[in-house]
């Protein structure tokens, strides 16, 4: 098996024998002087890129990075496939792949009715009959479960058995087009049609760009008769686009069935790309999922002839209330030892324009509260990043009466929550509950809250009831200083290395958090749990994900790195953005085979 390497300061060495107290004290308060003025307080004379190497060397702690990760048992395999993939012909022959794939519209609405009576599931079986025409040796060779009728479980048995596997997911249904939009679209959503840079339509991002670069990636290790050591499974969903129930909601308990709670080394779904942050690119897989909760809120009057109107009717307190929550948002509060905390170090670390003021206070943030405080103002003041590190709310629905001269006699809203990683769904039920609370006072309110009836009994205007159907606590955080996270890393930056041509390797990866995905039916199955799907997304357009003109870019944007500082520089490169996808796939799969997981 091969050792991960990472970017480590030197071997540590041990003291042989205690010194005397005084000649510990001068020694410790020279040296204490020294290092501070070599890293805090550097001389004039010392020449401008040593300073820059020495900083850049005391960042990089806070965010350690794994090295390139190239195979190295299967070194000839990857050569021969790298040579492969930057020829015309596959590239000709992954464009196709994709464009085909695009051009059948598997999508999936809110409310689907049940497999076999809504018309619409009907799109799947046309999709899976193309990939089983498509890579035919990959399912004469791997063995196919269907699981809820359109669940694809794939099986590539390794050839020892003692290995845990790994599990790479994808899901290939897409958000309907919009039939007013279609005029807006540069080319029709289902035509794939490729003009020479991008694929264009719906799905060609997200996310049959990652089942179709999966598939490919593995027909052609195929080709080359490779044969694993490690069991690789492929689950892919088709209901993600509405929550995953009856695709990875039956897959994932299939798995568990099957092999037990956690016995997967690691899984791999969709997720972020890399772009641009600070100056410097970064890959940003997902190491945590924020928590959801739709809090459902009545408020019930009594009703009666409009033109003898109470002083607030249901509706009226309900826009209270709304007002009430929205003035009292959760707050921002950035805190260590969370994914968005250890996102921000990598930042520091490596963003070549972020100000060296908010480099050290993130740097100091550990032990001082005021530092933690500074990086923190200037972290949330970009909307994202805010959004990442509070629990979120967002007043989505609302409705109420039935006429214009009828009072209401009921009122509703729901407001999504998107629940922080150091919160949870309880406490977040909690303080929706107190907020309620307070107007409930003011407006002579009964107050029901998930059940329970929390007023005393006795006269009362109206009532008010908040209920939550479904919700979701945050997800467990997977380590990245473990090897999975390594061996994801590591072939990250391999393949954006690879495509450029060898100066792609300036990429760094930092942990993050990620929207709802399929993942969250998997978390039994392995502590390691990682989304990321390697997109580029360096022209800060997100490829037009869920909107119009979804494409899968073609030209790209290459990172270099000079000295210490990572810079961008706009190559006009063949179009071969999705082969880069099939390379990423080659070198996990290869990778997780020989690492120690």
């Amino acid at each position: 098996m091969t050792k991960l390497k990472a970017e480590l300061p030197g071997p540590i060495v041990p003291r042989s024998r205690r010194p005397k107290w005084p000649l510990v004290s001068a020694i410790t308060f020279f040296a204490t002087w020294s290092a501070w003025l070599c890293l805090f307080a550097p001389s004039p004379s010392l020449p401008l890129s040593e300073r820059r190497i020495r900083q850049h060397s005391a960042d990089s702690e806070m965010c350690v990075q794994t090295s390139p990760l190239i195979p190295q048992k299967n070194g000839s395999l990857w050569n021969n496939l790298t040579t492969l993939h930057a020829t015309d012909d596959f590239l000709a022959r992954a464009i196709s792949q994709l464009s085909v794939a695009v051009q059948i519209p598997t999508e999936t609405f809110d409310a689907m009715g049940p497999i076999g009576e809504d018309a619409r599931w009907q799109s799947r079986g046309s999709f899976v009959d193309h990939l089983e025409k498509s890579f035919q040796l990959l399912h004469s060779t791997l063995a196919l479960e269907k699981v809820n009728t359109y669940g694809l479980l794939y099986t590539w048995q390794g050839s020892d058995s003692t290995l845990k596997p790994i599990l790479l997911m994808g899901h290939y249904d897409v958000v309907p087009v919009a039939s007013s939009s279609v005029d807006q679209w540069t080319h029709p959503p289902y035509s794939g049609h490729f003009d020479g840079e991008a694929i264009w339509g719906r799905g060609s991002l997200d996310d049959k760009a990652g089942v179709i670069g999966m598939m490919m990636a593995i027909e052609v290790l195929l080709e080359h008769k490779f044969t694993p050591s490690r069991t690789i499974i492929l689950s892919f969903g088709f209901d993600e686009e509405a929550g995953g129930y009856q695709g990875a909601g039956h897959l994932a308990p299939a798995l568990l069935d099957r092999f037990g709670p956690n016995s997967l080394a690691m899984i791999v779904d969709e997720g972020h790309g890399y772009s641009e942050r600070y100056g410097s690119v970064f890959a940003v897989p997902g190491i945590a999922e924020k928590g959801s909760v739709n809090v459902e809120i009545e408020v019930q009057t009594p009703g009666g002839h409009s033109s003898v109107p109470p002083e607030h009717t249901s509706i009226g307190i309900l826009a209270a209330i709304i007002v009430h929550l929205e003035s009292h948002a959760p707050k921002s509060t950035l805190q260590i030892d969370t994914p968005v905390f250890e996102m921000a170090q990598c930042f520091a670390a490596h963003g070549s324009t972020m100000p060296p003021a908010i480099k050290r206070s993130i740097g100091r943030a550990r032990g001082s509260i005021k530092d933690l405080k500074a990086a923190e103002e200037h972290l949330v003041q970009d909307r994202m990043f805010r959004a990442l590190v509070e629990t979120t709310q967002a007043v989505d629905i609302i409705s109420g009466g039935v006429k214009s001269n009828a009072l209401p006699e009921q009122a509703q809203t729901v407001v999504n929550h998107r629940i922080a990683t150091q919160s949870s769904v309880n406490a977040t039920l909690s303080r929706d509950t107190k907020l309620v609370m307070d107007l409930a006072r003011k407006f002579n309110l009964s107050v029901t809250a998930y059940g329970e009836l929390l007023t005393p009994p006795g006269s009362t205007y109206g009532s008010v009831a908040l209920r939550a159907p479904q919700s979701l606590d945050p997800a467990p955080v997977s380590p990245i200083s473990a090897p999975p996270f390594r061996v994801l890393a590591g072939s990250i930056r391999t393949a954006r290395n690879t495509a450029a041509g060898g100066r792609g390797g300036g990429v760094r990866c930092a942990g993050a958090l990620t929207a709802l995905l399929d993942t969250r039916f998997y978390w039994p199955l392995s502590a390691h749990i990682f989304r990321y799907g390697h997109r580029n997304l360096l022209d800060g357009t997100l490829g037009g994900i869920h909107t119009v003109n979804e494409r899968m870019s073609q030209v790209r944007f290459l990172p270099f790195s000079s000295g210490a500082d990572s810079e961008l520089m706009r190559a006009d490169v063949r179009a071969d953005a999705f082969v880069e996808i099939i390379t990423y796939f080659t070198a996990l799969i290869l990778n997780a085979d020989e690492a120690e997981l």
